[in-house]
Formats: C-alpha cells, structure tokens, sequence
C-alpha cells in the first residue's frame, strides 16, 4: 500500500476502535480524523466538501431531529406512551410494541427520522416505569435498521440496487415467478423481533397502570406527515431531500418557536458532527481504492458453488458494514455480485440480495455500524447513560444473527434450489 492507502486504513481503524469505546467523545474523534487527512494530503478540502459529505443526507438528519423535538414538546409521545402501556400487559410486551412501532415506521421513513420520532416515546415509557431507558432506545435503533429491504425506498442501498439494475416497486415483493427481497425481509425481521421477546424474558414485572388524560397539539405530527409525504413525492420528480429535511426542520423552528431557542440546545450536535467526520473517513477508503481492492479481494477467494459464494456475500457484509457507510459498500459490491454471479454460472440475484441484506442488517452490530444506532446511543448519553460494547452487543448480535441468518436460508430455499 502506498502512502495515501496506509494513512486512510490507520485513520479508520484508529477512529472506529476511539468511537466503538466511547472514552473519547465521538465528534471529537470523527472531526479530527477528517481534517487530519486533509492536513496529511490524503484528500482536498474541495474533495471534503462536494464528494466526500453527503448533503442530502446530512440536511434530512437535521430536519427530522428538529422535527423530532417539537414532536416531544407537542405531547403526542406521552399519549402514545400511555397508549402502549395501558395495552401492554408487562415490560417485555411493551418493549416488543415499541420495536414493532418503530420497524414499521421505518420502512417509509429514513431510519434516522424514525429513531428521531420514536425516542420521546421510548424515553415516555421508562419514565412512567420508572426503568432504564437503555433497552428501549437500543431497541428502536437496532428496529430501525432491520427493515431496510422491506421496499424499495426504505434506505439507500435499496433504492440504489433497484435503481442500477431496473428492479420496480412489485418487484421487492415476488420477482422471476419466486418470493422477492421485501417478502423475505418480513420473515426476517418478525425472526429478529422474536428474539427480544426472549432476551427481555426477565423484564417480566406486569403494568397495571391508568390512562392519564394528557395535553396534545398535533401541529408537529401533521408536519412530519407532511415532511414524509414531501420525501417520498419530492423523490419522483427531483427535489433534493436535502431541501425537504431543511424545510421540515425550519418549519418545526417556526412552529414551536417560543422554544427555539431550547430546540437548538436540545439538538444533538455531537451525533451529527460525528457523521459529517465518518462520512470522509469512509470516502478516504473509497477515493484511495482501499474499498475495491476489498472487492477485488473477493474475486479471488476461491468460491467455487453459488451455495458459498451467497454465504460470503452476505456475511462479508454484516461484518464490514459494522464498521463502513452501507451506501459507497453496496455501489462497488453490486458489480462484484454480478461478476461472480457470471463466474459461477449462476444468477446474480441471490447474491445482491444476500449482500444488500447483511449491508442493512450488519449495520446494528456496533453502536457506530449504523447512522441510526448512532443517534439512538447519542439520545442514551444526552439522557446520563453511558453504552457499554458489551451492553450493548448482548442485545443487538441475538438480533441481527436472526434476521440475517433467516433471510440467507430463504434465499437458499427460493433461490438456489
């Protein structure tokens, strides 16, 4: 490796060990990563700004948590709150609602808009029970993560594959006369929820709790509708999502405007410094080849049966989307699929659809592996808890090995044999 390469793969392991033990604030870490690769060469400040940060996305992340707090001011979470205690009949079946809740949700919303919409409801909850918030928030990150293959504008490795290959919107559903990547995804993901009702058999305490009649405004629900609405309409005919989430975000500052000025307070800004930082990190191993030698890589691993050439696709990527963007990993894996596909004599299908699947799921693995997972660790500490590796894995590795696991023997049943 060359110099460049050498600087880029130190700096990445270097950042991703720091922010994985969280004994160094990760916006500190992410931003100084960043602008040392710049001081060392590695990438341009011009690079930085119009190749390496992802505006949209960094413009829907904002939006939405604006969004997302006046949604906690309005009163909507409590009532949801109460709602879900009053139906649930112990802690482990209102843990499980609310992973419900938010899976849901995030297969229309971008994933950090649902933990964003879920979180005042999760921290509601373990108010009123008077428990740690810290289940309940891993809970909806790792929810929110799970679902990314349900459709086709769930997250952006989905969109990204159907865009490159020409899938449609049907086609996530039954495709070449077999069950496609959403309907194996549902199996999946009720697999993954199944397992929290197991982890959290111990949280076994009954709720016999009254509704309490609770003061609602409905002005930020009926925006985030709308901001969703906006996404998904803006999509079709080439408004930026960018612009959406700002406007969303600005609309929010106006409409709970006598606390803008606590909105800005509240904000979490050390989540979203430590994503505009990952994002040239991940960009440093993009432009410098690192990641295509990592596919090359896997050219030549010796996969000689569609059979194992699934089982390395998918499980390759859970292990480097723990710790890479999803976005830049599916654009260079999905040729590598459909090259090995040919070598193979064998239809690239199964492969791009295990790959997408370990990329999305994987993500859940690492409080950082995930966008979302980041946010919900950073509403964690906002509220004084700290979030534990191990803590942390003993929730989400059950999880994730669930819904990965189940969805490679799918696409072995329907589309290999």
């Amino acid at each position: 490796m060359g110099f460049e390469q050498t600087a880029a793969l130190t700096i990445f392991v270097v950042t991703y060990a720091l922010a994985i033990s969280r004994r160094v604030k990760i916006a500190y870490v992410s931003l100084a990563a960043a602008i040392l690769l710049v001081v060392l060469g590695v990438l341009t400040p011009r690079a930085v700004v119009f190749e390496a940060l992802q505006w949209d996305v960094l413009g829907i992340y904002w939006g939405f948590m604006m969004v997302s707090i006046a949604f906690m001011d309005s009163g909507v979470p409590t009532l949801l709150a109460e709602r879900i205690l009053h139906l649930a009949r112990t802690e482990r079946h209102a843990i499980l609602a609310l992973a419900a809740a938010t899976a849901a949700l995030s297969v229309w919303v971008e994933n950090v808009g649902a933990v964003l919409m879920m979180a005042p409801i999760a921290l509601q909850i373990s108010r009123r029970l008077g428990t740690s918030l810290f289940p309940y928030m891993v809970t909806v990150g790792i929810a929110s993560n799970v679902v990314t293959t349900v459709t086709m504008v769930a997250d952006p490795p989905s969109l990204i594959l159907a865009i490159e290959t020409g899938m449609k919107f049907k086609d996530f559903y039954w495709f070449l006369g077999r069950p496609g990547l959403g309907t194996l995804t549902v199996v999946a993901v009720l697999a993954a929820l199944a397992t929290l009702f197991f982890q959290f058999r111990g949280m076994s305490r009954r709720i016999a709790l009254p509704l309490d009649q609770v003061p609602v405004s409905y002005g930020a629900t009926v925006l985030f509708v709308l901001a969703v609405a906006a996404l998904g309409l803006g999509h079709e005919r080439g408004l930026s999502p960018g612009i959406v989430g700002v406007a969303a975000g600005i609309a929010a500052l106006w409409l709970n405007r006598k606390h803008a000025r606590k909105m800005f307070v509240e904000f979490d800004w050390s989540s979203f410094a430590f994503v505009v930082g990952i994002f040239v990190v991940v960009y440093a191993l993009r432009s410098t080849g690192l990641l295509r030698q990592f596919a090359g890589l896997l050219h030549g691993m010796g996969l000689t049966t569609p059979a194992l050439a699934l089982a390395a696709m998918t499980w390759i990527s859970v292990a480097a989307s723990s710790f890479v963007d999803n976005v830049p990993f599916t654009m260079l894996m999905i040729p590598v699929a459909q090259d090995l596909a040919g070598l193979l004599g064998t239809s690239a299908w199964p492969l791009l659809y295990g790959m997408l699947i370990g990329t999305g799921s994987g993500g859940n693995i690492t409080p950082v592996g995930a966008t979302a997972n980041v946010f919900a660790c950073g509403f964690l500490e906002k509220h004084g808890y700290k979030v534990p590796l191990g803590a942390y894995l003993r929730i989400s590795l059950p999880f994730t090995l669930a819904a990965v696991g189940v969805a490679h023997l799918l696409l072995w049943v329907f589309w290999l044999r």
